[in-house]
């Protein structure tokens, strides 16, 4: 029984199934998509462990399947890999460091890829740790601006009550000088 499925996206055949020849046997499933709209639809229908990503795709580039990824807070914390021959052109789109994927420049062997992945799912984790502390914070920090609001509510009605009362002691200081005139 494998313990990984890999979503291979890729317009080359030879890629992905050099990818399946390359990956140990029975530890991963690889499923195929051949352009960037079947590998969308694949991402959202067989659950991937992790996603290998060509960038130059037919129908649907592997920027624009990037950016669709990137909407999606459960689908951004899915271990990435995208693969190209020419990364200058993808670091044209997305600079580097590349904090929370990882690339893997074609032709590669086994051992790059291997670490490659090792390198996507760690910085994987690292996202999925950061989007928990910020989800953790968020109810915080909400109530934190709704005690602000409150505090400062509070404190012009404050400062409204004083000035009525300054005008009251006024008006009883004038009082109490035309009495003892």
């Amino acid at each position: 029984m494998s313990t990984h499925r890999v979503l291979v996206i890729d317009d080359s055949m030879v890629i992905r199934r050099t990818v399946r020849d390359m990956l140990p046997p029975g530890k991963f499933e690889v499923v195929e998509a051949k352009d960037g709209v079947q590998g969308l639809e694949l991402i959202h229908t067989c659950n991937p462990n992790l996603i290998m990503l060509d960038f130059f795709l037919p129908k649907k580039n592997g920027y624009e399947v990037f950016q669709e990824i990137q909407k999606d807070p459960r689908l951004r914390t899915i271990p990435l890999l995208i693969m190209s021959g020419r990364k200058d052109e993808v670091t044209e789109k997305i600079p580097e460091p590349f904090e929370y994927f990882s690339f893997l420049e074609k032709p590669f062997d086994a051992k790059q890829l291997i670490q490659a992945i090792k390198e996507s799912m760690e910085k994987a984790k690292k996202l999925a740790s950061l989007q928990q502390q910020a989800t953790a914070a968020a109810p915080v920090a909400a109530t934190t601006d709704a005690s602000l609001s409150d505090l400062q509510a509070r404190v012009q009605q404050l400062e409204s009550e004083v000035e009525q009362l300054k005008k009251q002691v006024n008006q009883l200081v004038s009082f109490i000088k035309k009495k003892l005139q």
